[in-house]
């Protein structure tokens, strides 16, 4: 036999199936062949008739070579720019255990809580962190970033609006202090919604102003400068307004918080709390504010409840303010939010503790001051007086502040240099004295800078060690902490490596992820994430860059994200995109305001309306609604596709107002619709575009595209077909590809060109979103070629067909195509169980755990049912795991039909079943032990155990508690205190 000399492809590493493991799984369908079953599947009209023009795939180690190079065309400057990104120290052990841990980056949101305690107590601690620095009794888990967070903030303010104010006021004044990046993002959310936003100094502002409903505040300002702003919030809030107060995480360990200055929501990045920068991203923001808006504050909260047993326990709290249930009616479209950098910056809160945190805080600061004192010996003048870790100099002119940045970029150090001729320079965790030393000779060294000596240098000396000393916090007492944060034991035990190494042991322990089973939560596509995919992530040339570095210092970005574009516009068949948006959400509704963009510039503004069909994900009539327009829906047949004749009246009836068609593809109920062409005939004959939702661009990939279809722009949920992980809830991508007619209006940003002509303000704060993520993707597509992810597409539908063939004897199956098939997801019925056994789809669920897995996408889109995507990497032996342990749920379920076990004390009524019930020395249930915890063989070998017994949701929402729960709690059963 001869030698094959070919390398290996990963191919065969990312696909869960071999050959043989195929044939026998298409066998047990009835298909012949893969292409018999694709031809089966995805409709004729739509299927592709040429390859997908991508490079041909590569090995793991060639690109990682290959990318190390592309890596190294991206230069590391020491950065002073600030504006909200500064170098930070990622602790190595969080680096190591948390970061590039797939025990935490693979895990799923957590709405199973029984098998997510650990990344819950990891938000909380977050929670707790941020509510504590900020002086506001209640945080959420994070949103995308700061620009995200204030706008966020502003739409609170908007829907809270009363008396007076209720119908009349629609001004919204920013601060000219904000960074603007956050302004032009208010700015873009504010305009669909009819908000006007003022920009200006907040000290001329009339507070009275009966248009006036909400204030957003910098703290300290993008300059620099520290204000006391109780005063002006005393006043702005006797006039019925509301203020909300962008801050500097690490500033309020010194600086009087803005929540005890009355301001009503506090909002920012935690970046620099061990989150590099990452040329913008991914970073946490936060949001903070006061505990009676908890039924209104975006995103997701993390409360604590009690399980089965009496122990406190942790959960996200009050869901039914989140966009999926709330709809049209939501303020919000936040679904993705940025759990794992969430998590990483609530540990370096955990590892430093509130002493730590403060003696960094004092180190930035009073390297600020040295370098303030030596500027001054060397005659150049500091704008403010007061500040935290950023000086704004000013220079006698701009031919001067050239010559600065000529010399400092020769040293490799970036400044910020104003439209006047002031410079900004932003201290950091990472600079010390040699760096004020460098930087003192830098401005020692321009023209005029002292006396000269004969070979042009200055005379003038500085001693930064002798300027050191006596340094201290000296700020007026109006601005000086003098309240205690942090004192929960959680912030003061971990301190020694050892003890934080158990602890973020104890809790990775306590999740189910990717590295345990398989989660087949369909939607969601939660697939392999390639460790050679994830190695690039924490490389300094890609990690360290500032994004509002020069271009030239980030050629390397700047080539990824060009050949990045490209391979995304191969697989949607598009001609433009946007890599801006972070997260699916944000991509609808960069989508929608891009198409918005399009209609105005046509003079027909007046197109506002967009049909969304009943059975889309709530995001996509939350993003509408936020895009300003009105949402009609159009309805699903029996069948689970759209009904084209319900549809066209829906056109006909708005065909002068009609804006655009959103859609899923592959339907939300994981079908293949025959008719989608028609459909998007239709909205094109009436004036509308059709924006396609890509949360199931999955069962696309190399057979059908976004433009094969006929929709006009589309977002990637590059965390479910692109491989992102989804860690834990976030940090996910969602970048926006576009035919041609729409480029003009695709996201522009403030700081940094980029986006169309006639660009739409920014999406995010960053303007290339999460780029630090991108390789992820990029790695994927590169890794697969053409081949590779056409296979995989086939090898998804393939894994889901059958799991539907095995489980339809035993469940019912609610939608397949003509031909009876499935695409890469299908719909379990569990709703007549409820009347033949008193079971509901949340036992099935916990029952899962007990068996070891993750339950699939539950009540989603149909209510009483689960929705399940097994994703190409799984394996057979993986697939057939899930099968057995759905079938034998299924025979419990006939137990109780039968009379056979007790209607309300049973296996599953009473899962999921922890270590501490089956083994304590009291059992009184009607079935054994060994049938609660080993109810399948493998079971006895390999057993995961959730960490707690069935959470009582009602209890958390009935007795709200948002922050850390003492120790002492948990070693007693006591109760959580409910928050008034």
């Amino acid at each position: 036999m001869s030698i094959n000399f070919n390398k290996e492809r990963f191919l065969h590493r990312h696909i869960g199936t071999n050959p043989r493991q195929i044939r026998e799984m298409l066998s047990a369908i009835g298909a012949s062949s893969l292409d018999e079953l694709m031809d089966q599947t995805v409709p004729k009209n739509i299927r592709l008739t040429r390859e997908v023009e991508l490079d041909e795939p590569m090995s793991e180690y060639r690109f990682l070579e290959e990318f190390r190079e592309l890596a190294s065309e991206n230069k590391i400057f020491d950065s002073y720019i600030g504006m909200g990104y500064h170098e930070t120290l990622t602790p190595n052990v969080i680096l190591r255990n948390v970061l590039e841990n797939p025990g935490w980056y693979t895990a799923y949101t957590p709405y199973q809580a029984e098998i997510a305690q650990g990344r819950l107590e990891a938000l909380i601690n977050f929670q707790t962190m941020v509510a504590d620095l900020t002086g506001r009794e209640l945080a959420n888990a994070s949103l995308l970033d700061e620009g995200t967070a204030a706008a966020e903030a502003m739409s609170m303010f908007y829907a809270m609006r009363r008396g007076n104010k209720r119908k009349g006021a629609h001004t919204f004044f920013v601060s000219e202090g904000c960074h603007p990046q956050t302004i032009e993002v208010v700015k873009g959310r504010a305009e669909p919604l009819d908000i006007e936003v003022m920009v200006g100094d907040h000290g001329e502002l009339d507070v009275s102003d009966p248009e006036l409903f909400g204030i957003l505040l910098q703290y300290p300002g993008t300059d620099g400068s520290v204000a006391d702003y109780s005063g002006f919030i005393e006043a702005a809030r006797a006039q019925g307004n509301q203020v909300a107060v962008a801050a500097d995480l690490l500033s309020l360990t010194l600086l009087t918080p803005p929540g005890e200055m009355g301001a009503d929501a506090v909002v920012g990045t935690t970046q620099r709390f061990g989150v590099p920068m990452g040329f913008g991203g991914p970073h946490a923001g936060y949001f903070a504010t006061r505990e009676n808006y908890k039924r209104k504050i975006p995103g997701r909260i993390i409360g604590v409840s009690k399980d089965a047993e009496g122990n406190p326990v942790y959960r996200m709290a009050l869901q039914t303010r989140e966009q999926h249930i709330r709809r049209e009616k939501a303020t919000s479209n936040i679904c993705t939010a940025q759990v794992l950098l969430a998590v990483i910056a609530g540990f370096y809160g955990v590892y430093h503790g509130p002493g730590g945190l403060r003696r960094i805080a004092e180190r930035i600061h009073g390297l600020a001051r040295v370098m303030h004192r030596g500027l001054q010996s060397l005659g150049f003048s500091v704008e403010h007086e007061h500040y935290f870790d950023t000086l704004k100099v000013r220079l006698e002119s701009n031919a001067r502040k050239e010559e600065l940045k000529k010399a400092a970029l020769a040293r490799q150090i970036n400044l910020r240099y104003f439209e006047d001729t002031s410079v900004g320079i932003a201290f950091d965790q990472v600079k010390d004295l040699d760096d004020v030393d460098q930087l003192l000779s830098l401005f020692a060294g321009l023209e005029g800078a002292g006396d000269e000596s004969d070979d042009g240098e200055s005379d003038l000396q500085v001693d930064v060690r002798q300027l050191a000393e006596g340094v201290t916090v000296d700020y007026p007492d109006s601005l000086t902490r003098t309240s205690s944060y942090m004192e929960h034991e959680v912030f003061n035990l971990y301190h020694t490596e050892h003890e934080m190494l158990r602890y973020l042991k104890v809790l990775e322990n306590r999740d189910l992820s990717l590295v345990h089973s398989m989660i087949s939560l369909g939607s969601c596509t939660m697939k392999l994430n390639a460790t050679a995919e994830m190695i690039p992530l924490t490389w300094p040339e890609f990690s360290s860059i500032h994004p509002f570095a020069p271009q030239d210092q980030a050629r390397g970005y700047h080539l990824l994200f060009e050949k990045f574009k490209e391979q995304l516009k191969a697989v949607t068949g598009f001609e433009a995109v946007s890599l801006q948006p972070n997260s699916g959400a944000q991509g609808e509704f960069a989508g929608l305001m891009t198409i918005r963009a399009y209609h105005r510039h046509r003079g027909e503004e007046h197109r506002r309306v967009t049909i969304v069909p009943d059975s889309a994900h709530g995001t996509n009539p939350a993003s509408a609604v936020m895009a300003g327009m009105e949402v009609v829906v159009t309805q699903c047949d029996e069948h689970g596709n759209i009904d084209p004749d319900d549809l066209r009246e829906k056109a006909e009836q708005h065909s002068e107002d009609l804006a655009a068609l959103m859609v899923t593809y592959p339907s939300t109920h994981g079908v293949f619709e025959e008719d989608i062409k028609e459909i998007c005939r239709v909205v094109h004959d009436y004036g509308g575009l059709v924006y396609m939702d890509g949360a199931n661009m999955n069962a696309q990939v190399g057979l059908t595209s976004p433009a094969e279809i006929g929709a006009d722009v589309c977002h990637l949920n590059l965390h479910k077909t692109f491989c992102i992980p989804h860690g834990g809830g976030g940090p996910g991508m969602g970048p926006i590809v576009a035919t041609r007619q729409l480029e003009p209006f695709l996201p522009g940003h403030p700081v940094v060109s980029t986006g169309g002509g006639q660009a739409i303000d920014a999406i995010s704060a960053a303007p290339w979103g999460s780029a630090s993520i991108l390789p992820i993707s990029y790695a994927y597509i590169k890794l697969m070629g053409n081949e590779g992810l056409t296979r995989a597409t086939e090898i998804a539908i393939l894994n889901a067909n059958y799991l539907k063939d095995r489980l339809e004897e035993h469940y019912p199956v609610l939608y397949t195509g003509q031909n009876g098939r499935a695409a890469h997801e299908f719909i379990v019925d569990l709703r007549p169980f409820k009347q033949s056994a008193n079971v509901e789809s949340v036992d099935v669920a916990k029952r899962l755990m007990d068996y070891g897995f993750h339950a699939p996408t539950m009540s989603f889109p149909v209510p009483g049912t689960l929705m399940i995507e097994p994703t190409e990497s799984e394996s057979k032996a993986e697939l057939d795991r899930f099968c057995e342990a759905m079938i034998a749920i299924r025979e419990e379920i006939r137990a109780i039909e039968k009379g056979a076990s007790d209607a309300e004390d049973n296996p599953l009524k009473n899962a999921p079943h922890t270590m501490r019930t089956v083994m304590a020395s009291v059992w009184d249930h009607p079935y054994s032990r060994e049938e609660a915890a080993f109810p399948l063989d493998y079971l006895r070998f390999d057993k995961f155990w959730p960490a707690v017994s069935r959470v009582d949701d009602a209890y958390g929402d009935r007795n709200l508690m948002c922050s850390c729960v003492p120790m002492e709690a948990y070693s007693e059963g006591q109760q959580p205190a409910a928050v008034d």
